[in-house]
Order: structure tokens, then C-alpha cells, then sequence
């Protein structure tokens, strides 16, 4: 899950040049959270968020880094405030925008992250959210890489649990990597992550 972040140090130098204190406060962002910041990072878009009300981009990373780093710790009341914060900005911007395969993608992190914390508990409510999410997702943007990725890695870990075929899954992975390739996000601020875990997770597929 960390490795999806690898892209940022590169994205940061390229904004070295930005201007508006937006800008510079996304750039600023960045860089905490590829130098491990996590917290800063996420208090540095928060702080964007609130002066930007009309930008998605702010909480969307909040709900991000919260997300990803629930997965890095055992401590169940840690997890449950990193993700509970993740769940209070994504909210935020759904409510503005349902439709966003984005927020999708990281609203189906949440809730494999509620999963991973705790499967005995969590696994029948949270699994059931997530497909459905993911499903939403694709029928949005098939196309896009995070959706078809991330949707593809939550069945695996599915599939594994229960003992299932994988093959058709790696197939769906092995198909995200020239989405990932060819994708260009809008602007310098968009999300444009996941190719190197996408990368990892086709060779182990092989």
C-alpha cells in the first residue's frame, strides 16, 4: 500500500515553480507526505481545505493519507481514528460530488481498511460496501486505472481468503498497467498513483 505514494517526490520538483498560496500549499503537502510526514501532510490539506472550500482535491488527499495509514499500524484505537478522519473529509466531498470515481476509490480503501483491522468483525458488513463501491466506481470510469486496480486488488484479497482462482483477477491487473501508463491527470494536483503497486502485484501474480 505505501509504494503508491513513490510518485510524489517526482510531482514536487516539478511544482517548485508554483504561485497561487493554493498552489504552494498543495506543493507544500506533497512534499510532507513524501518525506513520511504523514501527519503534517494530512494537517497541511486539511488547512487547504478549509480556506479552498471549492477544490475536491485538499480533502480528497486528507481521506488518502488517512486511509493508507491505517494499514501501517496495529493499534486498533489508532486505526479507528485514522480512518474515521479519512471518513469525515471524504464525506465532505461526496456530498458534493457522488459521482466522483476518485472519492470512490478511496471510500473503498476505507472500507478495506475497517476489514483489514479487524476481519472477524468487520469482513461480512465492510466486504459487501466495498464491492459495492467498487462496482459504482467502474461503471463511472472503467477506464481508469485506480478504479480497475483497486477494485482487482480487493478481489484478490477476497479470492485468497476463500481459497478462489485468482487468474482472472491478475488478468484485470496486468490490464490497469498501460491505463496507468497512459493516464493524465488533469492537472499536477490529480491523483495519478498507483502503477508501482500495480506493477508489484502483477509479478506476483507470476
Amino acid at each position: 500500500m505505501t509504494k503508491i505514494i513513490t510518485f510524489i517526490a517526482v510531482l514536487v520538483c516539478g511544482l517548485v515553480s508554483a504561485q497561487t498560496n493554493y498552489e504552494i500549499g498543495m506543493a507544500k503537502g506533497f512534499e510532507l507526505w513524501s518525506q513520511g510526514n504523514n501527519s503534517e501532510a494530512s494537517a497541511t490539506f486539511e488547512r487547504i481545505a478549509s480556506a479552498e472550500p471549492n477544490e475536491w482535491l485538499p480533502n480528497y488527499y486528507v481521506a488518502l493519507i488517512n486511509a493508507l495509514s491505517s494499514f501501517g499500524t496495529q493499534d486498533k484505537e489508532e486505526i479507528k481514528a485514522l480512518l474515521d478522519k479519512a471518513q469525515n473529509a471524504l464525506d465532505i466531498e461526496l456530498k458534493n460530488d457522488s459521482q466522483n470515481a476518485e472519492l470512490l476509490v478511496v471510500q473503498g480503501l476505507i472500507y478495506t481498511g475497517w476489514i483489514v483491522a479487524d476481519p472477524m468483525t468487520n469482513g461480512m458488513r465492510y466486504s459487501g460496501m466495498a464491492t459495492g463501491i467498487y462496482a459504482k466506481a467502474s461503471k463511472i470510469a472503467p477506464e481508469n486505472p485506480r478504479v480497475m486496480f483497486s477494485k482487482a486488488e480487493f478481489e484478490m484479497g477476497s479470492a485468497k481468503y476463500f481459497g478462489q482462482d485468482t487468474a482472472p483477477i491478475c488478468e484485470q491487473i496486468a490490464k490497469s498497467i498501460p491505463l496507468f501508463e497512459n493516464f493524465k491527470p488533469a492537472t499536477p494536483f490529480h491523483p495519478n498513483w498507483g502503477l508501482d503497486r500495480a506493477k508489484e502485484v502483477s509479478a506476483e501474480c507470476k
